[in-house]
C-alpha cells in the first residue's frame, strides 16, 4: 500500500486501469467457460495458484488432465477429492483434445514440456536450458541425458515424442 501511495496521480490512475482491466478481463473469461458440472470447482482450483486462463489453455486426454490435477495437488493445490475429480470431469469434458500431435522437443515450450510429458517446472525449464546449450535433441537418450529428468517417465511418454 505505501508503494500506491508514493506514485503520482497519473500513476495510481494507470494502475487502477490496470487493476480493472484485469478484472473485466477475468470476467469474461469466467463468462466463456461452458456452463456444466464441474464449473465452479474448476474456476475455484485452477485460479487458486494461476490465472485461469493458463489452465484453461492446454487440450488434453482425460489421462493429461488427471496427470495435471494430480501434479498440482503434489505442488500443493488444495481441494477435496469430489472437487478434483469434479474439475477432472469438467476440463475432460471441454477442454479436450480430440487426438494430441506428438511433441516435438526441440521446439516445445517450457508449459507443453510440463503437461506432456507430466514434467514439473523446473525440470521443463532444464530441458530447455539442455536443449539450448547442447543442440537439438536427436533421440530419446539425449532427452533422458539432461539433469534431474527421471528416464522412467520419459519412456512411458516415448511414442508421443518426435526429435
Amino acid at each position: 500500500m505505501r508503494l500506491v501511495s508514493q506514485l503520482s496521480t497519473e500513476g495510481r490512475s494507470r494502475l487502477t486501469s490496470l487493476v480493472v482491466a484485469f478484472g473485466i478481463a477475468a470476467g469474461l473469461l469466467w463468462a466463456q467457460m461452458p456452463d456444466g458440472p464441474g464449473r465452479q470447482e474448476t474456476r475455484k482450483l485452477c485460479s487458486d495458484c494461476h490465472e485461469l486462463a493458463r489452465s484453461l489453455s492446454l487440450r488434453q486426454d482425460r489421462d493429461g488432465w488427471k496427470t495435471t490435477i494430480n501434479k498440482m495437488i503434489s505442488l500443493g493445490a488444495q481441494g477435496t477429492e469430489q472437487e478434483f475429480a469434479a474439475v477432472v470431469d469438467y476440463l475432460s469434458a471441454n477442454y479436450a483434445a480430440a487426438t494430441l500431435p506428438h511433441l516435438n522437443l526441440n521446439r516445445a515450450t517450457a508449459i507443453e514440456l510440463e503437461s506432456r510429458l507430466s514434467l514439473r517446472r523446473s525440470q521443463a525449464a532444464a530441458v530447455i536450458e539442455y536443449r539450448t546449450k547442447h543442440g537439438p535433441f536427436k533421440s530419446i537418450e539425449d532427452l533422458k541425458k539432461v539433469p534431474g529428468i527421471d528416464p522412467v517417465k520419459i519412456d512411458v511418454k516415448k511414442d508421443i515424442l518426435e526429435f
